[in-house]
Order: C-alpha cells, then sequence, then structure tokens
C-alpha cells in the first residue's frame, strides 16, 4: 500500500500527461505483479467492485467525531474520502502493524471478510496510515480514484513500454481482466500477445469533429458523403461470437446486464456499432425513457416489456470473424444493410441515409432535427471513403448539432464544489416562474462559466443568502442566468413538471431583473407542449 499511495500522491500533483506517464512507467517497471495490475485496475476504472462502502466509512467517523464538526469539516474540505484521511483519530486500542501491507494483500483481505471483519481491517488499517495513504485505500475501497489520468493515457503508457500503437492495447484491453498478468507477461517479452479470437471484447470507436460551417460544409457533397440523424440516445457497441453477446458504451464499459433483451435477440457473429434507444409503444422514445434503463442492473420483466431496448446501426466493424476496419465506408454501409436484412430482428434497424444535393439540404435538415421536441439532436455527415479508425480522424466524420435551447433562469439554491472548486458555490439550482408567480425548479448546473465569473458568482452568493439547508445554501432570487440545454422532458419526478438534458449556464445576466426571466410556459412552448 505504500508504494500504491505515493503513486497516487506524484500523479495527483503532477499536471502533465507526459509526466504521469513516466512516473506510471517507472512504477510498472519497479513493482511486481500482482501488484502493479491491481493498481492499473484502479487508475483506468476497471475494477468492478468496491472493497467497502461509503456509508461504512461515513459511520466510523461519525463514532469518532462530532456530527455537526465533521459536517462543517467535510463542507469546507469538499471530499469525504480527503476530509477522513485528514481527520481520522487513531483508536485508543490501536494494534500496531510491522508493516502496511501490500496492495494485493490488501485486496484479497477485503475480498474475504464478512461486514463486520471488513469494519474491523479498515479501521486496523487507518489507524497505521498517514494522511496520504488513507486517502489512497479509500479511493480504492469506493472505486472512487479520480488524479486527472484518463483510461486512454493509461493505454497509452502501456504501449510506450511495448513501443507498439495503442490500438495494439486496445484491441486486447476489454478482453482481459485485472490484475493483467497476461498483458504484463507480453510487456515483459515472457509472452505472446493474449489471444482474443474467441472473446467477445470491445473495439475503440471511431468519433466525429464538430463541422466547421465555413471550412467543412464546401467540400461535402451527395457523392462524397452521407448525412445520417444524430440521435439522442448512447453510442453503443453489439459484439458477438455468436454464442456469446455483449453491449459496450462508447468507453467500453460492459452494459449487457442492463440489456439482456437486446443481448438475447442477436444472432450474429460480428461487431456493429449505433446508437442505443428504447421503444415504448413501438415509437423512439425519448432519452429521459432511456434513462430509466440505463440505471437498472438488473430490470424486470415489466420495465423491458414498457421500454424495449433499440439499435439504431450505423456501422460494421467485424463480421465473421473478420474485421471491416480497413474498408471504406461505403463498403462498411453495404454489408451492415446485408447483415441487417439477413439477419431480420426487430431490435435493430440500419440508420437511415438521408437525402440532400446541397448545403442548404443539410441546413434544412439540421433545422428538421430541432423539431424533434429532443428525440434527434442533429445530423451525422460523413466522408464514404473513410476507414474507420479509432480516435478522431480529420475529415472523416462530422457532428452538426442543431442550436441549444435557451432561457432565462433565477438562480435559487448554490452548492460548493468539490476538489479544486471545494473553496467556491459552484454547483447552482435554476427556475422559472409559474402562473401564479411561484419560482420552481427546472435543473442544476455546475459548469458553462470562466474562473472568473465563478468568482463573481461566489461573491455575489455569499452577499445575498437567504436560508441554509444543511449544504445547501438558498440565496435571494435576483440573479438571472441564461441557461443552454439540448432537449427537456415532461417529469413527474419534478414540482415544475419538466426536467433538462445537459443544462449549462451560457450567459450571466446581470443586468437582466429576475422578473423578467422566462416562464414555464415558455419551456413548454419549445417542446411544443
Amino acid at each position: 500500500m505504500e508504494r500504491f499511495s505515493d503513486l497516487l500522491d506524484d500523479l495527483y500533483f503532477t499536471n502533465s500527461n507526459l509526466a504521469k506517464e513516466m512516473i506510471l512507467t517507472q512504477y510498472l517497471r519497479a513493482t511486481p505483479d500482482p501488484d502493479r495490475g491491481w493498481a492499473l485496475a484502479a487508475i483506468s476504472g476497471t475494477l468492478s467492485f468496491d472493497l467497502f462502502k461509503r456509508n461504512v466509512i461515513k459511520s466510523l467517523m461519525m463514532e469518532r467525531m462530532d456530527p455537526v464538526l465533521f459536517d462543517m469539516a467535510r463542507d469546507y474540505v469538499g471530499e469525504m474520502s480527503e476530509t477522513v484521511a485528514l481527520a481520522w483519530p487513531q483508536s485508543p486500542d490501536a494494534v500496531r502493524l510491522n508493516r502496511l501491507p501490500d496492495l494485493h494483500e490488501v485486496i484479497a483481505e477485503f475480498q474475504a471478510r464478512d461486514k463486520a471483519g471488513i469494519r474491523d481491517y479498515l479501521i486496523n488499517l487507518l489507524d497505521n496510515m498517514s494522511p496520504p495513504q488513507r486517502w489512497a485505500l479509500l479511493k480504492l475501497g469506493t472505486r472512487g480514484l479520480r488524479i486527472g489520468m484518463s483510461a486512454r493515457t493509461v493505454k497509452q503508457t502501456l504501449a510506450k513500454m511495448k513501443d507498439v500503437e495503442i490500438d495494439i492495447i486496445e484491441s486486447v484491453w476489454h478482453g482481459l481482466t485485472p490484475p493483467y498478468t497476461e498483458l504484463f507477461a507480453w510487456i515483459d517479452g515472457k509472452a505472446d500477445l493474449p489471444d482474443m479470437s474467441d472473446v467477445v471484447t470491445f473495439s475503440p470507436v471511431m468519433l466525429a469533429h464538430p463541422i466547421d460551417e465555413e471550412k467543412d460544409l464546401p467540400r461535402i457533397t451527395p457523392q462524397t458523403h452521407i448525412a445520417e440523424w444524430k440521435w439522442d440516445g448512447i453510442r453503443v457497441q453489439v459484439s458477438s461470437t455468436g454464442k456469446e453477446t455483449k453491449i459496450f458504451s462508447r468507453k467500453g464499459e460492459d452494459i449487457s446486464g442492463s440489456f439482456p433483451d437486446l443481448a438475447q435477440a442477436i444472432d450474429f457473429r460480428g461487431v456493429i456499432d449505433g446508437e442505443l434507444l428504447v421503444k415504448p409503444n413501438g415509437e423512439i422514445g425519448s432519452f429521459n425513457d432511456l434513462q430509466q434503463r440505463l440505471n437498472k442492473k438488473k430490470p424486470g420483466k415489466s420495465l423491458m416489456e414498457k421500454l424495449p431496448a433499440h439499435v439504431i446501426a450505423y456501422d460494421i466493424i467485424e463480421q465473421d470473424g473478420v474485421s471491416q476496419r480497413a474498408l471504406p465506408l461505403s463498403q462498411r454501409r453495404s454489408a451492415l444493410a446485408e447483415l441487417v436484412a439477413t439477419h431480420e430482428n426487430e431490435r435493430i434497424d440500419m440508420s437511415e441515409d438521408l437525402t440532400f444535393s446541397d448545403t442548404d439540404d443539410l441546413r434544412n435538415l439540421r433545422k428538421q432535427a430541432a423539431q424533434t421536441g429532443g428525440l434527434i439532436e442533429g445530423v451525422m455527415i460523413k466522408d464514404l471513403s473513410s476507414l474507420y479508425v479509432s480516435g478522431r480522424p480529420k475529415h472523416a466524420w462530422y457532428k452538426w448539432k442543431r442550436d441549444p435551447f435557451l432561457l432565462d433562469a433565477v438562480l435559487m439554491y448554490a452548492r460548493r464544489g468539490t476538489g479544486k472548486r471545494s473553496s467556491f458555490y459552484s454547483d447552482y439550482t435554476f427556475g422559472l416562474w409559474n402562473d401564479e408567480g411561484e419560482l420552481l425548479p427546472i435543473g442544476k448546473a455546475y459548469f458553462g462559466f470562466t474562473d472568473e465569473e465563478l468568482k463573481e458568482i461566489d461573491n455575489w452568493i455569499r452577499r445575498n443568502k437567504t436560508q441554509r439547508f444543511g449544504p445547501v445554501q438558498e440565496v435571494k432570487k435576483e440573479l438571472v442566468f441564461e441557461v443552454a440545454f439540448d432537449a427537456a422532458q415532461i417529469s413527474k419526478r419534478h414540482k415544475s413538471g419538466f426536467a433538462l438534458r445537459f443544462p449549462r449556464i451560457h450567459r450571466i445576466r446581470w443586468d437582466k431583473p429576475a422578473n423578467e426571466a422566462d416562464r414555464l410556459d415558455a419551456l413548454a412552448a419549445l417542446l411544443g407542449q
């Protein structure tokens, strides 16, 4: 644990990605198996289990520290694990350890114990640790590690260690599990690259660039490009060996458990790329409908019948064990059309090729997307000659999203942020007026403003406080935000009756009186309600 704690400390306080890669490389080369594999899993976010729950940590602190004082300390620090790491009082009867156990020993010990044993072991470790070591343990145990190092940067580090392209790492990464002994045996030159031929695994996805209307539109013609709707679902990859099927998110997270109805319906061998949606009553549902499925790891039969999973497929990455990546999009689309037609499946449709003759037609398609009440986010435009390349290759795929909806809303409540924002009120709840002159909350946002604007808003909040509800500060209903959002849905869970999709602060309206902010009927009008 000492070496792991030192690694996290070094990574956390290092800003440069290149420097982070060097630190991680040194650790991985100097640390034996299986510790280095477990550390790699913790940093890349591939641990699939909690060693202990957050409420165990909180209950231990409530026994050792005045609850009001702890809440005040956590509010000031901005994060529970760091607060506990700094404030943990050593037990009077603490049993001193000759040495801290290694990382793999800690993981094995927690996994072998029952609830009471986990609690005792956690206390013993915390009693024998320094604050940085406690922080590392608590973050590891709850899978809450955030050190500014993405999973892709971790893979890039491994690729450089072996002097190969990152695609080689990506090709096996999702077929392996921690502590990655097979992977390190290959990196160390002691074994061949792990064989993934019979493993259902994730393939790195191809991404699009936002379109530059002035530079990009002139090169787009019906002969060189296709256009498709950009549906408001989630990007998925459906991967099947013919015997086993998995559904992966765009980041490679296995979400098959949430959509067993889709996985069970797949009867082909291959990998397709598409958009996951749900179809209540046989029609494409909203993202709000989809969210009801996303949050269910084991959905019930009634939920699956009410909101059946559906994929709009727009590309094929592999077919019958043969990669299609090196083929142009025109050929991949033909192969996809044949697969969808051959394996007729009510769960999968092929994305529609939208007809256009010139840029005016594309602009009209984008306008049509804005009239779907948020079901369609915009238009995708793809070069027919483009190969399927992971990452964001230039001039291959473009996304042309419709303009966001805008409303003037009134700040109602604020809450301090976490991490670097723990000293500032940076999380905002805002609302619109109803017909009775009552302000009702419609959403929350915590980005869209600059650091300087954050300081100005924070200063205003501190000068205009009213009531306090735990960590939430109510303010005078006087500050107006211009709020941008991608869509909104009818919601019975919110008093206003609406829920926003991706709300963010677009502009701070210091000049606008609160009584001139928008009303709920303006939001309803945007949705055609």
